[in-house]
């Protein structure tokens, strides 16, 4: 599904389902051994749930990302974002903006939020980044998710040994207290809090700044207070989302989109990505245009899916683009050419190094 519309109507459609076992190819056991997305499709949580169990789970981690909860994360995302900022000043040369940056910060929130003990987070980082790597071994990925599971079951174990004020420790109470929610679901939870919570918002944050570099008029447009720096959240989600393709969504029953049959047991892609540059419903769909109005994309999702995380990610976002460019106005691309090498995943959708200069 790569037409804006198209898609819009689908994520919403109750005809559409999210459990791999709705999936012939994957129930019939025809997927090849190391197919390198089987951990999108059959990880227990979510973004695999369907109806009641979808409500649930979702219902478990909501209270964590209502409007209030993330306005008051406001003051110390702002406070850690103002710690790297300054810690930027010392680096000579051209540096990593995804490493020094964009990666530090939602890292740091959501390692917050569920709990994580600092010396945890880059090597959960390195793991995550290879499960949503599509260009990873077999081997690797199987690896990566092993890892993943096994230190986030050993935070599970310390927080149940040692709770704390902290989401995992509030989905602990819950299964505990008879909540139905299996030790899968819980740990796969987490593993989806820890993915979607920083490999999204790493990627919305360089999009960004790689948007505002090269069209340094708009970037002047934000600068000036003519364009509010929410705009140009939207509009990089919407030009350059931060997740390109996620697998995968099943025909619950024959379904017909547009002029396509789609038969029961079939597996649907959504392509945000390309969405965002359709050009039958964006006009200039290619241009990247911080004042356009308005600006309806589909990249958080829609329907019951949509992002659970939607706000605490613009929040990050926009406090992150605002420091950046009022401590650094100068900021510019450190090499012109090559291009900065795209992220070798069929989910994620950025590059895998953003070479700056302070100025």
């Amino acid at each position: 599904m790569t037409r804006h519309d198209t898609l819009q109507e689908v994520l919403a459609d109750p005809r559409v389902g999210k459990d791999a076992r709705l999936w012939d190819t994957f129930r019939e056991g025809r997927l090849p051994e190391g197919w390198p997305l089987i951990n999108f499709v059959t990880v227990p949580g979510m973004v695999t749930a369907d109806g009641a169990d979808h409500r649930r789970l979702r219902g478990l981690v909501s209270q964590a990302f209502t409007p209030r909860r993330v306005a008051e994360l406001a003051p110390a995302v702002e406070a850690r974002a103002a710690e790297l900022l300054d810690a930027m000043a010392g680096l000579e040369g051209a540096f990593d903006l995804r490493r020094h940056f964009a990666y530090p910060l939602p890292m740091w929130v959501i390692g917050r939020l569920l709990g994580l003990a600092p010396e945890q987070q880059d090597e959960l980082h390195e793991l995550s980044d290879t499960l949503v790597s599509s260009s990873a071994t077999p081997e690797a990925a199987v690896a990566a998710q092993r890892g993943l599971f096994g230190l986030l079951g050993s935070v599970v174990a310390a927080k149940r040994a040692e709770p704390g004020d902290d989401l995992t420790s509030d989905l602990i109470a819950a299964r505990e207290e008879g909540d139905r929610l299996s030790e899968q679901e819980l740990v796969g939870t987490l593993l989806l809090m820890l993915v979607a919570g920083h490999e999204t918002t790493l990627n919305l944050i360089t999009n960004a700044v790689r948007a505002l570099l090269a069209h340094p008029e708009q970037l002047e447009a934000v600068l000036s207070g003519r364009v509010p720096w929410s705009a140009v959240v939207e509009e990089t989600l919407r030009y350059d989302s931060p997740v390109g393709q996620f697998p995968l969504r099943y025909a619950v029953e024959d379904i017909r989109v547009g002029s396509v049959l789609i038969r029961r047991g079939e597996a649907l892609l959504a392509s945000y990505a390309a969405a965002g540059r359709d050009g039958s419903h964006y006009p200039d769909a290619d241009r990247f245009d911080v004042t356009r109005q308005p600006v309806r994309h589909l990249s958080l999702g829609h329907g019951p899916h949509f992002c659970l995380g939607s706000g605490l990610a613009r929040l990050e976002a926009e406090i992150a683009l605002r420091g950046l460019f009022t401590r650094y106005p100068k900021l510019s691309v450190a090499v012109e050419e090559p291009a900065p090498e795209p992220i070798a995943s069929f989910v994620s959708n950025s590059v895998r190094t953003l070479p700056v200069l302070l100025g």
